[in-house]
C-alpha cells in the first residue's frame, strides 16, 4: 500500500510530457508532428504566391513589382515600356510647342495676318466714305459692316481663309499682299491691302483701297499718291526743293 502511494505521488510531481509511460510517448510524438505540419502548411502560401507571380511584360507592367525582384527579361520589358512612355510625353511637348508657336505667329502677334486683317477691317468700318458706299446714306455704325475672308464650300467651316502672301525683295524688305471682302446693308466690296516692312521695323501701309461694283475705287491709304503729291509740291523727305 505504501508503494502504490509513493508511485502516485511521483506521477503528480513529474509533468505528463516527460513521463516515460506507455501512453506518454505517442502523445509527445503526436504533438511534434502536429507542430511541424502546421509550420509547413503556413509556409506554403508564401512559396506558392512567389512561384505563381505573373511574368512582367511590356503590356501588363504596372510598376508594382520592385526593380530588384525582376528577372533580366522583365527588366528589359519595363525599360522598353518606360522608354515608350517618355517618347509619348516628349512628342506631346513638341506638338504643344508647335501649336503654341503657330497660334502666336498667326493670331496673337501684332504682325500676324489675323492682326493685320483686323486692323485693316477696322479702318474700313471707321471710314465715313466706306460706310456710305457699303451701307448707303444715313447714320450707320461699324457693326453694320462685316469683313470676312475667302468663301468656303464647307458648311462646317466657320472661319474663312484670308488670302495673303508675303514676298521679300533683294533689300530684305517684306511686302505683304492681302485682300478680303466686306459687306454692308447696301453693297458688297473687296478690300485690297499692300504693306511693307523693313528689317527691324513694323509693317507700314503702301495701299489700302475699297472696290465696290459700280463705284470708283476708294483709297484709304496710297503711298504712291503721297509721293507724287510731294514731288509736285517740290517737297521730298519733308524738305522743299524749289
Amino acid at each position: 500500500m505504501l508503494e502504490s502511494f509513493t508511485r502516485s505521488l511521483l506521477a503528480k510531481q513529474v509533468p505528463p510530457l516527460f513521463v516515460f509511460q506507455a501512453g506518454a510517448r505517442p502523445a509527445l510524438l503526436n504533438y511534434a508532428t502536429t507542430q511541424a505540419r502546421t509550420a509547413t502548411t503556413s509556409s506554403l502560401p508564401n512559396q506558392s504566391a512567389a512561384s505563381r507571380r505573373r511574368s512582367v511584360t511590356v503590356i501588363n507592367d504596372t510598376g508594382a513589382v520592385p526593380w530588384t525582384k525582376l528577372r533580366a527579361g522583365e527588366k528589359a520589358a519595363r525599360a522598353t515600356q518606360q522608354t515608350f512612355n517618355f517618347g509619348i510625353v516628349a512628342l506631346g511637348v513638341v506638338l504643344t510647342g508647335g501649336v503654341a508657336t503657330v497660334l502666336w505667329l498667326e493670331v496673337f502677334s501684332t504682325d500676324s495676318k489675323t492682326a493685320l486683317f483686323n486692323k485693316a477691317a477696322d479702318r474700313v468700318r471707321g471710314d465715313p466714305k466706306c460706310r456710305e458706299l457699303l451701307a448707303g446714306d444715313g447714320m450707320h455704325s461699324k457693326r453694320d459692316i462685316k469683313a470676312y475672308g475667302e468663301p468656303s464650300w464647307s458648311r462646317w467651316a466657320r472661319n474663312r481663309t484670308i488670302a495673303s502672301r508675303v514676298e521679300k525683295d533683294r533689300a530684305g524688305i517684306e511686302h505683304l499682299h492681302m485682300h478680303f471682302y466686306v459687306e454692308g446693308p447696301a453693297a458688297k466690296g473687296t478690300v485690297n491691302l499692300q504693306m511693307s516692312r523693313r528689317p527691324g521695323e513694323d509693317f507700314e501701309y503702301e495701299m489700302l483701297a475699297l472696290d465696290v461694283p459700280g463705284q470708283q475705287r476708294y483709297y484709304l491709304e496710297d503711298a504712291n499718291a503721297r509721293k507724287l503729291d510731294q514731288r509736285k509740291s517740290g517737297r521730298m523727305f519733308g524738305v522743299r526743293w524749289n
